[in-house]
């Protein structure tokens, strides 16, 4: 399965860094004209229908904050020159900042300032969704030319007024109602591997999906972390049970291993399938459920519960270049990229593919040797015969009509592909059967 999908991918790394380029500019945040035109752009891979949910509407626990714009903000010395500029990095500014337009000393000013001393070259990406307050974002080095008896012109030309929150859906129908529900957050500015590179690549796989045969139908969800998935998920509360497997898409185009994390209840068929597709790759990590990361918290939490897991490469915070200027194209590279796009759509393969097994000769363990499926000596078995003879066993054992291959994978520590090579030689051999689950 996974040698389809890298088929489909070859190639494709480019392409996603050229999107990502494309996007890297524009200035998103929890809402505003930035998410919009991203989502415009992504629309031109993956045909999306856009949705807005009106400030203030109440979404759980939750409010839909105002929106958000922002045309320039800077930071001007006494002769003009302006040692900040938005127009330069649109992290220079703390995301959410009220609008203003003063005069003030240097030291005044340093009580609203944000910056690394660790990394004197670095801009921290810094955001203040819920508190009405401003500031800016600058490199250490920047901040050494603010003197604290200096006078500096400030300007945030930003507005936060009713508006809307929006995200964005892709819907591919498939033989069934059932739903495989990918998701990824945009409201992240300029920061590559969190989290353009899961912006670029799920919208990749959403071409890749629309063009091959689907048994699921796959809705591609493109929101602000947090409020989006809740907002949505507050909107399709009456149709969640639809939702046969989910994946969270962040932080995949860095050179780390890829890594899945859990859903909450640990062994659902998306646990199952990403933990096959990773058995196949080299450092690749499969992680328990915790509750702090990514939007997997509100798909997962107590009330949904639903089968959610999430995929990475390095996550969040995890990488020394997380939340800030450093988190750039140096970062991410294409080959990464595409990996990542070949794992997400090896693991919708292995979802579309998943069957489960029952035993047509269940009493007793039937006579492998007379089928040619088991050794003529008992000696001197080489290693990988060894494995299928083993692979072979694993499947009668658990072809009991509640396990699939991925299943059967997860519990042997086989390669899947070993034991689909085991399961058709026993269907061959009229011993086992294929069911839908």
């Amino acid at each position: 399965m996974q040698e389809a999908a890298a088929a489909v991918s070859a190639g494709v790394g480019a392409e996603i860094v050229a999107l990502m380029r494309e996007l890297y500019p524009l200035p998103r945040s929890l809402t505003g004209e930035g998410v919009r035109e991203t989502l415009r752009r992504v629309s031109e891979v993956v045909p999306l229908e856009v949705s807005e949910v009106a400030s203030g509407t109440p979404i759980f626990d939750w409010t839909v904050p105002r929106e958000w714009n922002i045309r320039e903000a800077w930071i001007a010395a006494p002769d003009g020159r302006r040692i900040v500029d938005f127009a330069e990095s649109n992290l220079h500014v703390l995301g959410y900042s009220v609008p203003v337009r003063a005069r003030m000393t240097g030291a005044e000013l340093q009580e609203r300032l944000h910056s690394l001393p660790e990394h004197p070259d670095w801009i921290p990406a810094r955001t203040a969704y819920w508190a009405e307050t401003w500031g800016f974002c600058l490199s250490e080095r920047q901040r050494a030319e603010i003197e604290a008896d200096t006078e500096y012109e400030v300007c945030i030309d930003s507005t936060l007024a009713d508006g809307h929150l929006t995200y964005a859906e892709a819907v591919l129908p498939g033989e069934v109602e059932d739903e495989v529900l990918l998701t990824t957050y945009v409201c992240h500015p300029s920061l590559c591997n969190d989290n353009l590179s899961g912006i670029a690549v799920l919208a990749f796989a959403g071409r890749a999906l629309a063009e091959r045969p689907r048994r699921y139908t796959y809705r591609l969800l493109f929101s602000p972390g947090t409020v989006g998935p809740l907002a949505w998920l507050a909107r399709n509360q009456g149709r969640l049970d639809r939702v046969r497997a989910g994946l969270v898409v962040s932080c995949v185009g860095d050179r780390g291993p890829l890594r899945y994390k859990r859903s909450r209840r640990g062994d659902t068929a998306v646990d199952r399938a990403a933990g096959a597709v990773l058995s196949g790759e080299a450092g690749a990590l499969v992680e328990d459920f915790v509750p702090w990361g990514g939007d997997e918290r509100q798909f997962c939490s107590p009330g949904f519960d639903l089968p959610f897991g999430a995929l990475t490469r390095t996550p969040h915070g995890l990488f020394p270049e997380y939340h800030t200027s450093a988190d750039d194209f140096d970062v991410v590279d294409a080959d990464s990229l595409a990996g990542s796009l070949d794992a997400l759509l090896a693991i919708t393969e292995t979802l579309e593919g998943e069957r489960v097994f029952a035993s047509r000769s269940p009493y007793g363990e039937p006579q492998l040797g007379r089928r040619g499926l088991y050794r003529e000596i008992s000696a001197g078995v080489p290693r990988d015969e060894e494995q299928e003879q083993r692979a072979l066993m694993w499947v009668l054992s658990l072809a009991d009509g509640r396990h699939s291959l991925a299943g059967m994978a997860e519990r042997s520590g086989l390669p899947l592909a070993v034991l689909e090579a085991a399961a058709a030689r026993l269907a061959a051999a009229d011993l086992v059967e294929e069911r839908l689950p």
